[in-house]
């Protein structure tokens, strides 16, 4: 499955944002939710002993790429999109792959 699909597939299940700001609203609070979800479960692995589950990690981040998927519906882009951007734009960040040095000096923040 590619980003395209997977939007194909997203919007099937979409439900009911029917505006543009509905859609919006969903997928703000949606991913702040589900990421919520994801590091509590990260929270409770590393501090308070519970075993972390392959299934449920799955899970949550499939969540948090749904809602993904739903905030870039809204505004009329693809996950395909925003991932060649991200890559674009790291790249440019850094040429050579990640160094601390360039992370401290990146000069854009």
């Amino acid at each position: 499955m590619n980003f395209y699909e997977y939007d194909a597939a997203v919007m099937r299940t979409a439900g009911p944002a029917t505006t543009r700001h509905d859609a919006l609203a969903l997928s703000a609070l949606g991913l702040a939710g589900e990421s919520g979800e994801f590091a509590d479960m990260i929270k409770k692995h590393l501090y308070h002993g519970h075993p972390l589950s392959m299934e449920k990690y799955v899970e949550e981040l499939g969540d948090i790429l749904w809602y993904l998927s739903r905030a870039c519906d809204a505004v009329v882009i693809s996950l395909h999109d925003v991932a060649e951007a991200n890559i674009a734009k790291l790249q440019l960040r850094y040429p050579e792959g990640f160094s601390t040095e360039r992370s401290i000096n990146r000069g854009d923040t």
